[in-house]
């Protein structure tokens, strides 16, 4: 039956009648169903499987401990006797370690199963886990078993975000040499592997989604038009990036590109068109991988491409204008590029999260409230080295220590506003000694916040810090500004946007800020802005392999993404 009808009969059933239904979701949990039965009505499936995950976080720890106690480790339908066999010593580890079973949904992110090889990994991964997030992955894997078991009762499949996953999967077999031959994923500015991914991307929207036009401007960048009702109506702009860091994960940036190519496929093949037209663009640069240079693709939209970046070299000599030259683009063309204001309605981007926080919520998605602006440092302490055995504590003028002081003070002053970090995230001493006090200590330093006047007076009061400790400890240092990015907060109108089209899925909608940058941020200085987060799985760790989402979750920001472009139908202005 469809998932209208059978909404209609959930929202109509007897209490009895509704966890007889839906008891068995959850194993031993038919208190899950009848928790929900109280909610109703259910606008969406999607309304539905939150009703049960919110039954579940609100209840008692003992019965979530039941829940996980009564799972079945390995679902038999996707694992073999011999596998179970296999990993029996590491399944009886981890239960003796945590204190209950191992749960997890080995149907995979599209639900097509997983690898023997994927599910070893994943269980001697998660045996180093903490007891308290470990407690949580299992609910989350509870949650994605009743997940399919519900489309399986209902008869529905997230056919859009499946295309979208298959089409992320494809991408992720084109990669730099030497990480292609580990299996890993690097595609960095113009090499073989960026062309290629550049060349699919293109055979996709031609041929796949039905773009009108398809071509790859001066940069590198491929962009998507499907025209609106008339050629000459304003465009939406969409889009991200589709170069990754080194060992990368699938989604980062190719999410923003694929999820509005489905979406115009979808037009494409119902034959409308809409009253205004779909620009997306598939941005060749964002990381700043193969160069110092980071918003290459995005930054040339908005007239922020600095020709002296032309002149920069790679680790192999080869200079930026030679990589462009090489590709068959054309340098003189890049001015071209900026675009005008008055052509577009705005911009959107859709996003994996990179963070934790909708994965903590057990949340799909989340509405971005600003993208944090950003100052990064590069510093030096300059000490005296001396010996570790002679020096006495109170005589010492160690680098290293100053330092330490440095980082301690920004974590707490850091963690005292809400959304403002600061990170020192490299800290090296120059040919340092075991048996030597430190003369020599190089850090970085990354301040963000959601306004540049929250990051701008941590960034003082650090500043300031470091002055008095090295002053205090006798010892000399240099601070040099490295970046600096402005906070980009979010269009109110288009946030409003993104919110009523979470809230049309079934879905609560939850604000956010985004601590990551993003080409929207550079998109900010031209035209209005604002983002759409996806949950990432495993803690939603990004910029690494185990990046992850599932194709349900894709589903439900394709039709999140289709909301919007209907309401912006309904009210361009």
């Amino acid at each position: 039956m469809s998932s209208a009808s059978s909404l209609d009969q959930l929202n109509s059933v007897s209490r009895d009648g509704f966890i007889a239904l839906l008891g068995a979701l959850y194993p031993e949990g038919s208190w899950v169903a009848e928790t929900a039965y109280n909610t109703r009505p259910f606008k969406s499936l999607a309304a539905l499987k939150r009703a049960m995950v919110c039954a579940v976080r609100e209840s008692a720890r003992s019965r979530k401990l039941a829940l996980i106690h009564s799972a079945e480790q390995l679902a038999p339908a996707f694992v073999s006797a011999a596998l179970v066999e296999l990993v029996a010593a590491q399944l009886a580890s981890y239960r003796e370690r945590f204190g209950f079973p191992f749960v997890f949904a080995v149907q995979g992110p599209r639900a097509t199963g997983l690898t023997s090889e994927q599910i070893i990994s994943t269980i001697e991964r998660r045996l180093g886990n903490h007891v308290d997030f470990e407690f949580a992955e299992a609910l989350r894997n509870l949650h994605r078993q009743a997940e399919l078991r519900l489309d399986e009762m209902f008869s529905v499949e997230p056919s859009l975000g499946n295309q979208v996953w298959d089409w992320a999967e494809h991408l992720a077999s084109d990669s730099d040499p030497d990480y292609a031959e580990r299996g890993q994923l690097t595609v960095t500015y113009l090499t073989d592997a960026h062309r290629a991914v550049a060349k699919r991307l293109t055979d996709w929207m031609k041929n796949e989604c039905g773009f009108d036009e398809v071509s790859t401007d001066a940069v590198g960048n491929v962009v998507g038009i499907y025209h609106g009702e008339s050629k000459a109506a304003k465009r939406l702009i969409t889009g991200s990036h589709y170069d990754t860091v080194r060992n990368a994960g699938k989604y980062d940036g190719r999410l923003g590109i694929l999820v509005p190519m489905a979406c115009v496929k979808a037009l494409a093949r119902a034959g409308r068109r809409l009253p205004f037209g779909i620009e997306v663009v598939a941005f060749s640069e964002e990381e700043g991988q193969r160069y110092k240079a980071v918003f290459l693709g995005s930054g040339a939209l908005t007239g922020d491409f600095n020709p002296a970046w032309l002149e920069q070299t790679d680790v192999d000599g080869i200079s930026m204008r030679q990589a462009m030259e090489h590709a068959g683009l054309a340098v003189a063309d890049i001015p071209k590029l900026r675009r005008d204001a008055a052509n577009y309605l705005g911009f959107v981007e859709v996003h994996i999260e990179q963070g934790p926080v909708l994965n903590d919520l057990d949340l799909p998605l989340g509405v971005v409230t600003s993208i944090n602006g950003s100052v990064r440092f590069l510093g030096e302490v300059m000490g005296m080295a001396s010996h570790a055995g002679t020096t006495p504590m109170d005589s010492r003028r160690d680098a290293a220590a100053a330092v330490a002081e440095l980082i301690l003070f920004a974590e707490k002053r850091a963690s005292a506003v809400a959304d403002l970090v600061a990170t020192v995230g490299m800290l090296s001493v120059p040919n340092g000694s075991i048996n030597v006090v430190p003369g020599r200590c190089h850090f970085s330093l990354d301040i963000r916040a959601t306004t540049d006047e929250v990051r701008d007076a941590c960034i003082d009061d650090v500043c300031k810090e470091l002055a008095a400790i090295c002053s205090r400890r006798g010892v000399a240092y240099r601070l040099e500004e490295a970046m600096r990015v402005s906070a980009a907060p979010s269009s109110p109108a288009w946030q409003s946007r993104w919110e009523r089209a979470v809230a049309a899925t079934g879905l609560p909608v939850f604000p956010m800020p985004s601590g990551a940058g993003h080409d929207a941020m550079k998109i900010h200085a031209i035209m209005p802005q604002a983002m759409l987060f996806v949950r990432g799985e495993n803690a939603g760790i990004s910029h690494n392999p185990l990046e992850s989402t599932t194709s349900h979750d894709i589903e439900l920001c394709v039709e999140a993404f289709q909301t919007l472009l209907n309401d912006l139908s309904q009210d361009p202005a």
